[in-house]
């Protein structure tokens, strides 16, 4: 055993040395020094220092270091081995992934946006999606300040009028969500915009974001990364409410101005305020709520029961609520300070045989609004073996358990619509500690928000996912690759609301109900391809890519609901205890996929690039036109490699020219049953013998069928620019891109005769959008400080070019503007363009009123006409557009549109010794929001609620100095020419830039995480979201719509979740 022991420290060989960067002659501390096929390993010291024992004196060693490119020396008998590490350049060898194949980034010959991995890491976790906005040209990302609400993506703007969600490619797994995946799993992410995506076929039209997960090493590595922060709500109040005494001023204001030319007004008068003095004197506040009809309380009256199951019950409750003089902060009220929680766990390894990867995460996330949350669970496995030197195999898996409730904002009914809406002087809980409300005169009919949030309690939902894939790969003589690969998910899931009845309101929902809805998915992909690489005559390279594949989506659902519990316990509430009204529903679908395509890339002497790509699929969706196909072609000429350029521009690294043409297609928008008639059981009082007047039963078309429904079509044209000077420290990215989409799926109006059916789908409409993407990116060190910096901006021009034969437009979103819709899309004009009559200033006097009036009957010959109807002083005067002398419909133009002009990212990243710091920041010009909030803030004549200081302070009054009033005139009743009718008073500029992140970071000193039996420690303190400068009048000036399927009404905001600002402390451990 001593000999066997002397002959193992024989064979034993050590190593030191010292790690330098290669430009800088710098020591590099920190620098991961391993035996190559062992766990032997090391790391430099701050003096850029090693030392090891290595095996044997024929082993290699490997340095790696982040931002530098790896390095293999072998040991040949050394005891001595500097090292000098080369900085990584920006045109370097990197590969990316293009659509079930690899390629050269300087190979490119398409738009494809490689999103930096470090700058992700510097951002916050939580969702994937959210990580995009400002780090990839040509990317919009609208997210709600809710934790784990989907956020709305567009690639390029909005192609389609219904789903503009891009394809998602996540190991080679397509899906449609990302959001459940765990962000610090993710090792790239590649973003097709153009015609490159045409190899994905039908799915491509809205883009394509490729997802590679991380994978195993040749180093065993542990590493533990641990945050915990806070969320909250910026110190400002969102909205500028009248205080109970300025509500009550703003009530006594539109009273006495209503009536000024009334004789026989008395005077102001409200079931809460009361005026002294009239319409001259101060205003006095009640000491309770005063129940209608009532001029007192008493307090020993008190009777409610806040859970009755006996409707019969609430005619008997006499609630008694205190005055909130000093007023109600309700937005204050449902919002609160929440807590985040984020820890990954990753143990990753590997050698000759193969590689793996084992990670755990777990994140807790309260929202800033009440009862607003996220929890998940994550695991992740992957593996490859390699069989042989010619075979591969592997998996890459993923699980996910979320429970997470979300609040439907966006409208005025919910608890920020509220919040908005509910007066002041009302308290959040009455004198016994039910909940407070409108239930007397004057107060208006706005819910409580935090018994909204409160009744929630209940509710949850809970979502399961296995995602993933295993897959084969055989290579073959010499240049073919065969790979094999089946993936999809299964998902299940419930979602569980109660519906508690109201005892506080003036108008009371005696309902109870439970609803119930379970789901199930089931989603499966199998893709089989064979790739061929070759290289010839030392100039020629060909790439080609030929397969196979097959998809597969099966989703049910249950529905049930009940009424009628005679308990609210949770122990009682489920769907057998209900007495009253049941209802049950369930449904089914299958879409199913089946796809073959072509790629072929070609290069000579790394100058000229050819590229070509064909996919047809057949899709479930259509029935007389299943088959579309779908072809592209591309070109590259990379100047800089032309003999002519040699020595010319030394300092111009790379030179390259392309464009890419191609045809992409789009199904999203169409249901799996569009092509078939449904009918529904009806009843109709219909005299069809004309003795019988009763309700007959039958059967009528519920929706009409479209057969000849095929694939929205996309033509794509993109011309770039990609240059890099300097050995690639400054590298820049220019690229048009024009769209033209035709054949889009939109569902006309139906004639008469139809009834009640609801319309097909058919290919009928058509867009077009262009624009310029542009990104620069630039590395600099100067001494020990290193600087890493990129900007993206993207220029972006919507236009649609045909609704439908019959029609040039369509128009939504009415909101309480007396069926007059405030978005329009038109031909000529952007989606979801704002619409309505163009205010130019106040009637000043009735005197001005009659002079129009006079106009507009010489103008029409008509000795009854008005220029405007409605006008009169104080009130908004509209622009006569179409010239004609008079105020009519035709003259509503368009006011707006929520589409930016304009988007933009700024990423740095400072590093010095130990410490970096690193910030990103997202602007988003020319755009505009339609601010719904006015029309329930700044005027009286709206529902009764509360109201803004605006409206007192800045109102056109009578008989004053009005040149600075900024709203119209407060009166009591609503009038087609101020809140009735939608008008530009309520467009605002929607410009914003966004501080979306800070981050500053200190990696100890390697001697001193080393003593611990570490190899790297990093601590960090962030902040999201700190600032946002705009001169938008609310908080948050990125709104989305309320359905993310739908891109032709978006931008209105009537209560928006305001983006929280959080504040993060985190360390990460690398063993």
């Amino acid at each position: 055993m001593v000999f066997v022991g002397a002959a193992h420290a024989q064979d034993e060989h050590p190593v030191s040395g010292t790690v330098t960067d290669a430009n800088q002659g710098v020591p590099l501390p920190g620098v991961n020094v391993r035996v190559v096929g062992t766990q032997t390993g090391t790391a430099t010291n701050e003096d850029g220092q090693y030392e090891l024992t290595a095996p044997s004196e024929d082993a290699t060693l490997r340095f790696s270091f982040i931002g530098y490119e790896t390095q293999t020396v072998d040991i040949q008998g050394r005891s001595t081995i500097d090292v000098t590490m080369t900085p990584e350049t920006l045109t370097g060898e990197e590969v990316v992934v293009v659509g079930y194949s690899e390629q050269r980034r300087a190979d490119l010959t398409g738009s494809v946006q490689v999103v930096d991995a470090e700058n992700l890491e510097q951002l916050p976790g939580g969702q994937i999606s959210n990580k995009l906005q400002g780090n990839a040209a040509g990317v919009s990302v609208i997210s709600s300040g809710q934790p784990g609400q989907d956020p709305q993506i567009r690639i390029r703007g909005i192609n389609t009028f219904g789903n503009n969600t891009p394809l998602f490619v996540v190991d080679g797994v397509t899906t449609q969500s990302i959001n459940n995946l765990n962000p610090d799993n993710i090792a790239s992410i590649q973003v097709l915009k153009d015609a490159s995506a045409a190899v994905y076929g039908a799915r491509a039209a809205n883009g394509v974001v490729i997802i590679e997960t991380k994978q195993g090493d040749e180093d065993l590595s542990v590493q533990l990364s641990s945050s915990v922060g806070i969320s909250r709500q910026p110190d400002e109040t969102p909205w500028d409410i009248a205080n109970p005494r300025q509500n009550a001023k703003i009530e006594q204001l539109a009273q006495c101005n209503s009536n000024r030319n009334n004789p026989n007004f008395s005077g102001p008068n409200h079931p809460q305020y009361s005026f002294p003095n009239g319409c001259s004197g101060g205003v006095e506040l009640p000491n309770y709520i005063l129940p209608t009809g009532a001029d007192q309380v008493d307090e020993s009256n008190y009777f409610v029961i806040p859970n009755y199951t006996d409707a019969s019950q609430l005619s008997n409750f006499n609630q008694i609520v205190r005055a909130n003089k000093s007023g109600t902060n309700w937005f204050d009220a449902i919002n609160r300070t929440g807590t985040v929680t984020n820890t990954d766990l990753t143990v990753s390894g590997g050698g000759e045989d193969g590689s793996y990867l084992l990670s755990a995460g777990y994140r807790n996330e309260e929202g800033t609004l009440m009862r607003t949350y996220l929890e998940r669970f994550s695991f992740r496995v992957n593996t490859t073996y390699n069989v042989t030197d010619n075979i591969r195999i592997g998996e890459n898996a993923s699980y996910t358990a979320e429970t997470n409730f979300l609040s439907n904002e966006l409208t005025e009914g919910s608890a920020i619509g509220m919040a908005m809406r509910a007066k002041p002087i009302i308290p959040v809980r009455d004198i016994r500690g039910n909940f407070g409300g409108t239930a007397g005169g004057g107060l208006g009919n706005a819910s409580n928000p935090v018994a909204i949030r409160k009744r929630t309690r209940n509710d949850e939902t809970l979502d399961k996912r296995l995602f993933g894939n295993v897959f084969a790969e055989v290579s073959f003589l010499n240049d073919f690759r065969f790979r094999t690969l089946i993936g999809g998910s299964v998902e299940s899931g419930y979602n569980e609301t109660f519906q508690f009845p109201t005892y506080e309101l003036s108008e009371n929902n005696t309902l109870n109900q439970l609803s119930e809805t379970s789901y199930n998915n089931l989603d499966w992909t199998w893709s089989n391809t064979v790739n061929y690489n070759s290289t010839f005559g030392e100039s020629h390279n060909v790439s080609a890519l030929a397969g196979v594949e097959w998809k597969q989506d099966i989703n049910r659902f249950e529905f049930a609901s009940v009424q009628e519990f005679f308990s609210f316990d949770e122990t009682f509430i489920n769907l057998s205890n209900g007495t009253g009204t049941r209802q049950v529903n369930s449904g089914k679908t299958i879409v199913t996929l089946a796809s073959q395509f072509g790629k072929v890339d070609y290069n000579y002497k790394n100058r000229y690039f050819l590229g070509a790509s064909v996919r047809r699929d057949g899709s479930s969706r259509f029935l007389n036109n299943r088959y579309g196909v779908f072809p592209s072609g591309s070109a590259g000429w990379r100047v800089t490699e032309e003999p002519f350029m040699e020595g010319v521009l030394p300092w111009l690294t790379d030179l390259k020219i392309r464009g890419s043409y191609g045809i992409l297609g789009n199904q999203l928008n169409v249901a799996p049953n569009n092509a078939y008639t449904l009918f529904a059981s009806e009843q109709f009082a219909y005299n069809i013998s004309g003795d019988n007047a009763s309700a007959a039963q039958g059967f009528a078309a519920s929706r009409i069928g479209n057969p000849d429904a095929q694939w929205e079509e996309q033509t794509n044209i993109n011309v770039g620019v990609d240059l890099a000077v300097l050995d690639g420290q400054l590298e820049a990215t220019v690229d048009y891109y024009q769209k033209n989409i035709d054949g889009l799926l939109f569902n006309p109006e139906l004639p008469a005769p139809a009834g009640q059916a609801a319309a097909p789908f058919v290919n009928i409409a058509s867009m077009e959008n262009s624009g310029i993407d542009a990104s620069v990116r630039a590395q600099v060190e100067i001494g020990d400080l290193q600087i890493d910096g990129s900007i993206n901006v993207t220029s972006y021009n919507n236009t649609i070019t045909k609704v439908s034969d019959a029609a040039n437009s369509f128009s939504e979103e009415s909101r309480r503007f007396n069926a007059q819709n405030i978005v329009r899309n038109e031909v000529g004009h952007e989606a979801s363009s704002f619409y309505g009559f163009q205010v130019i200033g106040f009637w000043s006097s009735e005197e001005e009123v009659q002079n129009a009036n006079q106009e507009a009957q010489q103008a029409t010959g008509d000795p009854e006409a008005v220029y405007q109807t409605d006008a009169a002083p104080g009130r908004f005067r509209y622009k006569d557009v179409n010239g004609d002398g008079q105020i009519t419909p035709d003259d509503r133009t368009f006011l707006g549109s929520p589409n930016p002009n304009f988007t933009s990212g700024l990423n740095l990243n400072f590093q010095y010794n130990g410490w970096n710091l690193s910030m990103s920041l997202y602007g988003s010009q020319g755009g505009d929001v339609w601010n719904q909030v006015k029309w329930w803030t700044d005027f009286r004549s709206g529902f009764a609620g509360a109201k803004s200081v605006e409206a007192l302070k800045e109102s056109w009054k009578p008989g004053q100095d009005n040149s600075g009033a900024t709203v119209p005139i407060q009166e009591t009743q609503r009038t087609a020419s101020t809140n009735q009718v939608p008008n530009s008073y309520f467009v605002e500029d929607a410009d914003y830039l966004r501080v979306r992140n800070v981050q500053l970071g200190y990696t100890l000193p390697s001697r001193l995480v080393q003593q611990v039996g570490a190899q790297r420690v990093r601590l960090y303190v962030q902040g999201s979201n700190l600032f946002t400068f705009t001169n938008y009048s609310n908080p948050e000036p990125e709104i989305g719509g309320s359905d993310a399927t739908d891109a032709t009404s978006f931008g209105i905001d009537e209560g928006a979740y305001p983006t929280p600002r959080q504040y993060r402390v985190g360390v990460d451990l690398t063993f």
